[in-house]
C-alpha cells in the first residue's frame, strides 16, 4: 500500500485528488498517535487495580508505590534508551519494537502471579511507553508541515487522554467480575497494541531520518505524499543544510555550549510537567476520591469524570496551540491550575468532603489539558535543533519520567505520613513557581520550521 502511494508520486500510477493526498498526513500522524493512545491506557489503568494487588500481592504502602512506579521506571529507560537506535534505525522501527513491548507486558501483567513477576512485566510496558513517548510526537513533527505541526503533534496527547479515558471506563465496567477483575483490566491493553502494530505497516518513514541515512529520492517521495502543497526542493534543502554536519554531531556532547543551556531547559520543562501532580490524580483517583468519602464505586465513576474531562478540553488546547502559541498556553495553565490545586488541598485539609474536592480536581484537569497537557510533547519534539534532536528528546523525557516516577512512588507513602491535603500544596506551589520559569526561558515555536526554530534558540 505505501509502495503504491510512493509510486504515484513517481508517475507510475495515475495521482489521485489532492484531498486524498492530503489524506495521507493524517493517517500517517493517526497511526503514531496511537502509540500515545497505549501510553494513555498503560499509565492509568492501574488507578483501578490499586487496591485489588495490593490485597493480591499483600502490599504494604512503599511496594504499592513501586508497583505503580515501575512501570514509569521502564519509561525513564524506554525515554533515554531510544534516541541513538531511533537516529539508527529510524522512527518506524522504534515504534514497532513499542508495540511488542506494551503487547507483551500486557499479557504477562495480567497473568502475574508473584509480586515480582508483576513488578516485571510493568516494568517491561514502562520500555514500551517511554520509547512511544519520544518516537510517536517526534515522528510527527518530522512528517508535518510547519502550519499544521502543532495540531498534528498534539493528536499524539489527545491519544494518551483518549488512552486515559478508555482504562478508566473498561476498569469500571470490568469491576464487577470480582477479585481477578484487575487481570481482565491488564489483558485490555493486548487489544490496541495488536491494532498499533498492524497498522504502522501502512506508514512511512520519517523524510528528516531517510535524509539523514542518504535516502534523499526516498525522502523526497515521502514529502510529496503526505503534503502535495509542500515544496519538497525546499524542504529538502532545509534538511540538508541542518544536517551538513551530522557526522561532526556524533561527538556533540549535549551539557557542553551552545546546547547545554538548551537541554536544561527541556529538562526542567518536562520536571515542571510532573510536578503539576497530574499523574498522581490519574494513578491514584480512585484512592483520593475515597479518601474524600466516596464510595468504591462512586470513587471508580468519578474517575471516569475526570477522565472524560481530560478528554473534551484536550480538544479545546488542539484548537488553541496554532492560534495562541506553546508558551502563551503554558503560562496561562500555570497561573490557574495552582488555584484549583490549592482548592483541592484546602478540601482535603478541613474534611470538605463531595463535590468542592470534584470541582477543583475537574477545574485543574480543564486547565491542564489545555495547556501543559497539549503542549508538552510539542514542545519537546519542536524546540531542539535537528542534530541533536533525537537524543536532547530523550533526555528531556527521561527527565519527565524520572519526576513522574518518583512522585508515583512517594505519593502513598507521604498520603499516610503527612496527609494527601499537604501533597497538594506543594503541587500548587511548584506549578506556580514554573509560570515565572516559562515566561524567562521559553522561546515561542508556533508557526516556525524546525529549521527556523534551530536558528531562533541557538543564537547568541
Amino acid at each position: 500500500m505505501v509502495g503504491r502511494e510512493l509510486r504515484r508520486e513517481q508517475g507510475t500510477e495515475a495521482p489521485r485528488a489532492a484531498p486524498d493526498r492530503k489524506g495521507r498526513l493524517f493517517r500517517y500522524a493517526f497511526t503514531a498517535a496511537l502509540g500515545g493512545l497505549l501510553f494513555g491506557f498503560d499509565t492509568a489503568v492501574i488507578s483501578g487495580t490499586t487496591e485489588m494487588i495490593k490485597a493480591f500481592f499483600d502490599m504494604t504502602d512503599a511496594q504499592l508505590g513501586w508497583a505503580v512506579s515501575a512501570a514509569l521506571v521502564g519509561c525513564v529507560f524506554g525515554a533515554i534508551g531510544v534516541g541513538r537506535p531511533g537516529d539508527r534505525f529510524g522512527r518506524r522501527r522504534m515504534l514497532f519494537a513499542a508495540a511488542v513491548l506494551l503487547f507483551a507486558s500486557a499479557v504477562w501483567t495480567g497473568a502475574a502471579s508473584t509480586y515480582t513477576g508483576f513488578v516485571l512485566a510493568r516494568f517491561l510496558g514502562g520500555l514500551g511507553v517511554g520509547a512511544a513517548s519520544v518516537m510517536a510526537p517526534m515522528y510527527i513533527a518530522e512528517i508535518s508541515p510547519p502550519r499544521t505541526r502543532g495540531r498534528l503533534v498534539s493528536t499524539a496527547q489527545l491519544a494518551i487522554v483518549v488512552g486515559i479515558v478508555t482504562a478508566f471506563f473498561s476498569n469500571y465496567l470490568l469491576a464487577g467480575i470480582g477479585e481477578s477483575s484487575w487481570r481482565y483490566m491488564f489483558w485490555a491493553e493486548a487489544v490496541p497494541a495488536a491494532v498499533f502494530f498492524g497498522l504502522l505497516f501502512f506508514v512511512v518513514e520519517s523524510p528528516r531520518w531517510l535524509v539523514r541515512v542518504g535516502r534523499v529520492d526516498e525522502a523526497r517521495r515521502v514529502i510529496r505524499a503526505a503534503d502535495p502543497e509542500e515544496d519538497a526542493g525546499r524542504v529538502l534543502d532545509d534538511i540538508r543544510a541542518s544536517l551538513a554536519d551530522e557526522e561532526a554531531s556524533r561527538r556533540i556532547r549535549l551539557f557542553r555550549p551552545p546546547y547545554r543551556r538548551l537541554v536544561l531547559i527541556g529538562m526542567a520543562v518536562g520536571a515542571f510537567n510532573q510536578l503539576t501532580g497530574i499523574n498522581v490524580v490519574m494513578y491514584y483517583a480512585p484512592a483520593i476520591f475515597k479518601a474524600a468519602g466516596f464510595a468504591e464505586g462512586s470513587a471508580l465513576l468519578q474517575t471516569v469524570a475526570v477522565g472524560t474531562t481530560n478528554l473534551i478540553f484536550t480538544f479545546v488546547g488542539m484548537a488553541l496551540i496554532d492560534k495562541l502559541g506553546r508558551k502563551t498556553l503554558l503560562m496561562i495553565g500555570a497561573l490557574g491550575m495552582p488555584v484549583c490545586l490549592a482548592l483541592v488541598a484546602a478540601g482535603l485539609l478541613r474534611g470538605i468532603q463531595g463535590p468542592f474536592l470534584l470541582a477543583g480536581l475537574l477545574g485543574f484537569v480543564t486547565l491542564f489539558c489545555t495547556s501543559q497537557g497539549i503542549v508538552i510533547w510539542v514542545i519537546l519534539s519542536e524546540m531542539f535543533p535537528n542534530r541533536v534532536r533525537a537524543r536532547s528528546s530523550a533526555v528531556a523525557s527521561f527527565t519527565l519520567w524520572t519526576v513522574n516516577a518518583l512522585t508515583a512512588f512517594l505519593f502513598p507513602v507521604l498520603a499516610a505520613e503527612v496527609g494527601t491535603g499537604y501533597v497538594f500544596t506543594f503541587y500548587a506551589a511548584a506549578t506556580l513557581a514554573s509560570f515565572f520559569f516559562f515566561r524567562a526561558f521559553l522561546v515561542e515555536t508556533k508557526g516556525r520550521t524546525l529549521e527556523e526554530i534551530e536558528g531562533l534558540v541557538l543564537r547568541p
